[in-house]
């Protein structure tokens, strides 16, 4: 191992323990939100999602106390902000609640973590300038006329995937159709091998899972491990790229103005962001519309009725499902929110998977309706600045998805009720156990 490596893994190893890691080794078996009281309410227990127990928590603070603080060792003072108009008020206003420190819930920040921390982050994480420089290298790749080239390609994999599905037998929706079309089309966005597509999914669970026994990772050391991987598969890409480059996200980012002399291991940041955000985010809405659409038959019976209905319901789909939870920001100075005191440097949780759900915007929010009439004003893809870059690609890939289905299968319905990911930040599924019928 290089000194460069050991470097690399030591700052991991010293930055990666996450306050999700002190909340699943002490926050199991949390009661309904109806048996705690107001302050002993932590929405960002892991718990609550990988059991599917969050609901509650989120209406009673939307409720009752919409700006919401908590304090745990690892983290220090954290503000929960659960109501829409609060939450695309955050977003909007990055001068006062700044994305640079993270954009999940952190450690206790310390002058030598921060500086450190700018050797390996991602432009979600930056405010402008340094952002918009970064951003602007690589949003090509979402470009309208970029859209247009890559629906047939999407379109062609997709009816490969789903006339390989066995009919009447079991199998795992999760692994064999979200996770396959979304992780061939991340291969596609990387010029990554094909054959080796699957690292990319590798890498994208562990960024944000939480070491348990049996789980995405059992250890903080397994982590890191897999981590330099890839870095050190990146680092090939990276030089093979700079001499043959091509119209690609490491090409984009190799060649960047504001990226092309950073070091790989600076740039792992921004390609965990655009992994994550091209493989969790989509799959999870794949895996989430299958078992939406079961969950409320009656809009399920209306969309085989009429096809014509998929547009509206993509937007309604990434509302109700909500792939990514929260983003975090921290306050540059004193302020308020709803006359609650916020100090500068408390950091600031604007949970999307709450405001997406609020009865003063969304009626009945918790019911998938897809003619609901204000669903493209869902807040899964954030608000400001930070709007994710890939939101049309992922509208796309859903649409043309439930498009090939509605051609094909008369149902396709669950066995079971799915295994969901252990996280309070990733709002995704492991597992979920489907049977085709053809038509």
């Amino acid at each position: 191992m290089s000194d460069a490596t050991r470097e690399n893994a030591a700052f991991l190893d010293a930055n990666i323990r996450t306050p999700e890691m002190e909340m699943a080794e002490i926050g199991a078996d949390v009661p309904d939100a109806a048996a705690l009281t107001l302050g002993d309410i932590n929405p960002a227990n892991p718990h609550l999602f990988k059991d599917h127990r969050w609901h509650d928590h989120f209406a009673r603070l939307r409720a009752e106390d919409p700006v919401h603080l908590n304090e745990i060792d690892t983290a220090g003072r954290y503000w929960s902000v659960t109501k829409y108009d609060d939450v695309r008020a955050v977003d909007g206003d990055w001068q006062t609640f700044s994305s640079a420190r993270g954009m999940t819930l952190g450690p206790r920040p310390s002058p030598e973590t921060d500086a450190q921390l700018q050797r390996i982050t991602s432009f979600i994480s930056m405010d402008p300038p340094t952002h918009t420089e970064q951003r602007k290298t690589v949003r090509a790749v979402s470009a309208p006329s970029n859209l247009r080239n890559l629906e047939p390609v999407i379109r062609e994999r997709t009816a490969k995937v789903l006339d390989s599905l066995p009919e009447g037998e079991t199998f795992d929706w999760v692994d064999t159709v979200s996770i396959e079309l979304t992780t061939l089309l991340l291969a596609s966005l990387f010029d990554f091998p094909l054959d080796d597509r699957r690292m990319l999914t590798r890498w994208s669970d562990i960024v944000f899972a939480v070491p348990e026994p049996g789980g995405v990772v059992e250890t903080q050391q397994q982590k890191i491990d897999e981590l330099m991987e890839c870095v050190g598969y990146f680092e090939g890409l990276w030089e093979e790229r700079r001499e043959n480059p091509g119209f690609d996200l490491v090409s984009m980012l190799v060649h960047g103005d504001a990226t092309k002399d950073m070091p790989t291991i600076a740039h792992l940041g921004n390609l965990l962001l655009l992994i994550v955000g091209g493989n969790d985010t989509t799959r999870n809405t794949m895996t989430g519309s299958v078992y939406g659409l079961n969950t409320f038959p009656d809009q399920y019976d209306k969309l085989i009725a009429d096809p014509g209905l998929v547009p509206k319901m993509v937007p309604e789909i990434i509302r109700w499902q909500t792939p990514l939870s929260y983003m975090r920001r921290t306050a540059t100075k004193d302020c308020e929110i709803r006359d609650k005191q916020i100090l500068e440097g408390d950091q600031v949780l604007m949970w999307y998977v709450s405001a997406n759900r609020d009865e003063d915007v969304f009626d009945n929010g918790d019911v998938i309706d897809i003619e609901r009439h204000n669903a493209d004003r869902q807040l899964s893809f954030g608000y400001g600045i930070h709007y994710c870059m890939g939101s049309r690609l992922a509208e796309l890939q859903l649409r043309v998805l439930w498009e090939e289905i509605l051609q094909r299968f008369e149902r396709i319905e669950i066995q079971g009720e799915p295994e969901r990911t252990f996280s309070s930040f990733v709002n995704g599924y492991t597992t979920l156990p489907v049977t085709v019928t053809r038509r």
